[in-house]
């Protein structure tokens, strides 16, 4: 990784060596069916020291509604309250997740209540996106800062779900696992298929399109998923990078893969130019910089920096580069 400064706003140049490092597979790929799930649920916060919703309608039905179930009859009633409060509870399921298991949920207040702090969750049902309920939250808020910054109709509560029911049951027993690339690739969906063949001696796993394979279960794995996927994720494969240059103009920030080529171009700007393998003349107050055709992006970046290049100016350069058609790369400008 290189740093080059210019002009005192530094501009990142991640030219990754030819020799690309392996990466396991576990840090690249992800296994089908093992992924978090969101929760969502609709509760009531009670205890508020009179910051809460006051007279919204939704709000007091629901407090009638709780209190009903608690067999306390109050039809026809105000139930208004300021010490109450609507709220929405969310929450990530992670996989594998077991009953009886604790995760954090998040409460968020949704009608008018100007604090919760203080204030205690009641039993609040979690359910998924097939509504069916996978845990139940319950518990005393904590707010950031004590309540006083700007954000204190958000809480938190530690451990506040218990999981209900299983998720994930009967993994280790699967027939096919399927690998998912996380940054989709021809090259490399090819090159882990033939990396887990060979580790496994045989023809287990097939690259079905960029970002997909599909890895059958050895005979001498059958019931041992834990131990396959285990076996599987510590491989290391090198990923195949796309051709790439990111610039961001707010901060001068240019990163630059390895891969990105410039082909023979002659570059003027101002009382600077650069030659990529060519003849050029040399007029009145000009810098000349000469380089190989070899040269890649990151050769010209070093070479624009030692001429005291300023950033939006060498962003600039690079989109008419790309823009003649030398750079031989994708440029995404943020």
């Amino acid at each position: 990784m290189k740093y080059f400064v210019l002009s005192q706003v530094v501009v990142l140049i991640l030219a990754i060596a030819l020799n690309v490092q392996g990466a396991r597979l576990k840090d690249i790929v992800n296994i089908r069916g093992v992924r978090s799930n969101q929760l969502v649920g609709y509760g009531i916060v009670v205890g508020l020291n009179g910051s809460g919703d006051g007279k919204m309608e939704f709000t007091n039905k629901s407090i009638s509604r709780m209190l009903d179930k608690l067999g306390m009859k109050i039809k026809g009633q105000n139930a208004a309250s300021k010490n109450v409060a609507a709220v929405l509870v969310t929450a990530e399921l992670p996989p594998f997740a077991r009953a009886g298991n604790k995760i954090d949920v998040t409460v968020n207040a949704i009608g008018d209540a100007k604090s919760l702090k203080g204030g205690t969750l009641i039993q609040t049902p979690l359910r998924a996106a097939n509504q069916q309920i996978y845990a139940v939250a319950q518990g005393p808020l904590l707010v950031g800062d004590g309540g006083k910054s700007s954000f204190s109709t958000v809480a938190r509560i530690p451990n506040g779900a218990m999981i209900e029911r299983d998720v994930g049951e009967n993994f280790a027993s699967r027939k096919m696992f399927r690998l998912t690339l996380q940054n989709p690739d021809f090259t490399t969906a090819a090159r882990i298929a033939k990396l887990i063949n060979r580790e496994l001696a045989g023809k287990f796993a097939t690259a079905l399109d960029a970002s997909t394979v599909d890895l059958l279960t050895p005979p001498s794995f059958e019931g041992k998923g834990v131990e396959l996927l285990a076996m599987i994720e510590s491989l290391e494969v090198s990923p195949d990078l796309r051709a790439k240059v990111i610039v961001n103009e707010k901060t001068g920030t240019v990163v630059i893969g390895h891969n990105v080529k410039i082909s023979e171009v002659a570059i003027s700007h101002g009382d600077i130019s650069l030659l990529v393998k060519g003849k050029g003349k040399k007029g009145k107050g000009q810098f000349v910089f000469k380089l190989d055709k070899s040269a890649n992006v990151g050769d010209i970046v070093d070479a624009l920096n030692r001429l005291g290049v300023k950033p939006k100016d060498l962003i600039t350069i690079l989109q008419s580069i790309k823009a003649a058609g030398a750079l031989q790369g994708e440029l995404e400008v943020l």
